[in-house]
C-alpha cells in the first residue's frame, strides 16, 4: 500500500466527524465571544483617551491612534454583521 493512502486513511479516521460537538474551547462561539471582548476593550481604551484628552491629560497623537483604532474596529464589525445577513438572506431564498 502507498504511503500517502496510509497517511490519508490515518488522517482520516483521526479527523473529528462533522456531526461531533467540538471539544470545550474550539469552535466558533469562543472565538465570538472572545473577538467581542476585544471590540469592546478597544471602545473602553478609546473612551478612557478620549475622556482624558478633554481634560488636558493625553496626548493629541495617541486620541487620534484610538480613534483610528475604534474606526477599524467598527468597520469590521459592520461588514461581519453585513455578510451574516447575506447569509441568512441567501439560506431563506434557499428552495426546501
Amino acid at each position: 500500500m502507498d504511503l500517502k493512502a496510509v497517511t490519508a486513511i490515518q488522517s482520516y479516521t483521526a479527523s473529528r466527524p462533522a456531526t461531533q460537538a467540538s471539544p470545550s474551547g474550539t469552535g466558533f462561539g469562543p472565538a465570538l465571544g472572545a473577538a467581542a471582548q476585544d471590540f469592546a476593550k478597544t471602545l473602553a481604551q478609546t473612551e478612557a483617551t478620549a475622556s482624558a484628552a478633554m481634560i488636558s491629560d493625553a496626548d493629541p497623537h495617541a486620541l487620534v491612534q484610538a480613534l483610528a483604532q475604534t474606526e477599524l474596529a467598527v468597520e469590521a464589525a459592520v461588514t461581519v454583521r453585513n455578510k451574516v445577513v447575506e447569509a441568512y438572506q441567501e439560506i431563506l431564498r434557499m428552495p426546501v
